[in-house]
């Protein structure tokens, strides 16, 4: 009998390659001081108990914030003027220590077309600068330079380098050289294009200049509060942009966290099988 085979299955069975966009979890990477860091143990080793057939096994016990490494923010982690999108009633959502609205379990899968916005390659540089403000004019020359503008329910990522500093915590987290990141501007233009996600290679995907900390997210607030855009931070777009594709298929699936404010992930690029490195510029 003849099948019509899906057009999907068929393109997955021509040969994909995964790229990680994502930080590896480990006890000491960078964290936020806004946020719990991550840490994992060993709670029972090989050989603690023994099963009559000389089997063992071993396993750990994982401590983390929801904002901590490679995550997603949903709907309920940031609120203005005491409102959650839609004009939800932040203080009334959080009422029994859990969001009953807009909490994590409500995360969306994605597998949607993504594009990267390499602004960094943009600006001829491998980083940019500590506390730079990625504007809507660098976003438009990232497009430009990607051949492909996101749009309606596309993502869209911004790559500023930053993830090379990721094994220099200090370094990472700028808290007295500043990080790079969108301003409001840029948020905006993202906004206007009716994107379902956007992600950054940073802490807090703002512009954060030096000595700031993270005291105003005024980003969050647009693309969280005001445009429902989930956002994911600490992400790494180097081997991506490496590979010199900038329009890709993005995978995502959050942890269903009930009542939470978000959720690590690990998400990935799917190109061609037959995709080989290139150049930034």
């Amino acid at each position: 009998m003849t099948r019509t085979q899906d057009p999907l299955l068929a393109a997955v069975s021509g040969g994909v390659r995964l790229i990680e966009l994502g930080q590896p979890f480990f006890t000491g990477m960078p964290c936020s001081p806004n946020h719990p860091g991550f840490r994992m143990t060993l709670i029972r080793r090989h050989g603690d108990m023994q099963r009559p057939d000389g089997g063992s096994a071993a396993n750990e016990i994982i401590v983390t914030g929801g904002h901590v490494g490679t995550h997603i923010d949903a709907l309920s982690h940031v609120s203005h003027c005491g409102k959650l999108h839609g004009d939800v009633d932040a203080a009334e959502a959080q009422l029994g220590g859990a969001f009953k609205t807009h909490g994590a379990e409500n995360l969306p899968g994605l597998l949607r077309r993504a594009v990267l916005l390499d602004v960094a390659a943009v600006h001829g540089v491998p980083t940019l600068d500590p506390g730079y403000g990625v504007t809507a004019a660098d976003l438009d020359a990232a497009a430009e330079l990607a051949g492909a503008e996101p749009g309606p329910g596309d993502v869209a990522l911004i790559r500023t380098g930053w993830a090379r500093n990721f094994g220099d915590p200090a370094a990472y987290m700028g808290k007295d050289s500043g990080v790079p990141g969108a301003n409001v501007e840029a948020a905006q233009w993202l906004a206007s294009r009716g994107i379902v996600a956007t992600g950054a290679d940073t802490t807090a995907y703002e512009q954060i200049p030096a000595g700031a900390g993270h005291a105003v997210l005024p980003v969050h607030r647009v693309l969280l509060v005001e445009s429902g855009i989930f956002i994911m931070e600490h992400l790494n777009l180097e081997e991506i942009a490496e590979s010199g594709v900038r329009e890709f298929v993005f995978l995502l699936a959050p942890l269903r966290i009930v009542g939470g404010t978000g959720s690590p992930i690990r998400p990935l690029a799917a190109v061609s099988a037959h995709t080989h490195g290139g150049s930034r510029s």
